[in-house]
């Protein structure tokens, strides 16, 4: 009985610790928010007060390095959303002993350190008298994270039941339609997890951006380059802004989702 309340006890703490991990830091952004002081802490407090918010507003460098940035994450889904599905169905389809190379050559960038990958975009790209810019930023991303899209489709489809492709087949369906009305179905909440994780990892992206970006600076860079001059709290603002934007979206995603489990449940039962 000992042994299994200190195991409980363990990992009771160990769960306080690593929630505290996640979220403390958040927590004290969102705090120094509201500092009145000219830089982002939380010590020692200055007052309460609201004008970052202010600040934010009349930041026009910073929302237009955020426009940037969304702009370029867009791009790079339109992009990498259909180069990771089409690889993941390419190699699920390869039986030959290239597969391994295959696979290996298209997980290549994600083991390439990004400053590489930044660099030799625009080396390759100004020979052809393309400068940086959203487009060499969108090219430079999407070769990495079209990656991240193909391994989150290949474990859905590691799972998908090929007798339904065979019978569909079968039954007269052609491929195309065999893939809009099974397999696609199928992939979806793997291609929209997949689009998710895209977005992210090109909304954050620093080391390959700053390379390619040029005179479009994004979002990561203009904080960066703030840093030099001294950062105010308006980047908390902008980062509290977007947690509340993250939170609410995952809460209305939870929502529909237990809503449409209900329904299902109901039709289930009738």
């Amino acid at each position: 009985m000992t042994s299994q309340r200190l195991l409980a006890f363990g990992l009771k703490f160990y769960i306080v610790v690593f929630f505290a991990y996640l979220f403390l830091p958040l927590i004290i952004m969102s705090l120094a928010t509201f500092n009145d002081s000219r830089f982002p802490t939380v010590t020692p407090w200055g007052g309460t007060t609201l004008r970052w918010f202010g600040e934010l507003w009349r930041d026009g460098g910073m929302w237009h390095a955020l426009s940037n940035s969304l702009m370029v994450a867009a791009g790079v889904l339109v992009l990498a959303v259909p180069i990771g599905i089409s690889s993941a169905l390419f190699l699920n389809t390869v039986s030959s002993r290239a597969k391994p190379f295959i696979y290996a050559l298209i997980l290549s960038p994600l083991l390439t350190p990004g400053v590489i990958i930044g660099i030799s975009t625009l080396i390759f790209w100004r020979q052809f008298g393309v400068s940086g810019g959203i487009f060499l930023t969108v090219l430079g991303q999407t070769t990495f994270i079209a990656a991240y899209v193909m391994l989150m489709v290949m474990a859905r489809l590691q799972r998908f039941d090929r007798t339904m492709e065979r019978a569909a087949l079968d039954l007269g369906a052609t491929q195309w339609q065999m893939f809009r009305r099974i397999l696609l179905p199928y992939l979806k909440p793997a291609i929209l997890s997949a689009a998710v994780i895209a977005f992210l990892q090109s909304f954050e992206n620093y080391n390959t951006t700053l390379f390619v970006a040029g005179y479009d600076t994004t979002l990561t860079v203009y904080i960066a380059s703030q840093v030099r001059t001294g950062l105010t709290p308006a980047v908390n603002a902008l980062g509290l802004i977007l947690i509340l934007i993250t939170v609410v979206l995952a809460v209305a995603y939870e929502l529909k989702r237990r809503r449409e489990l209900a329904n299902a449940q109901k039709a289930g039962a009738m």
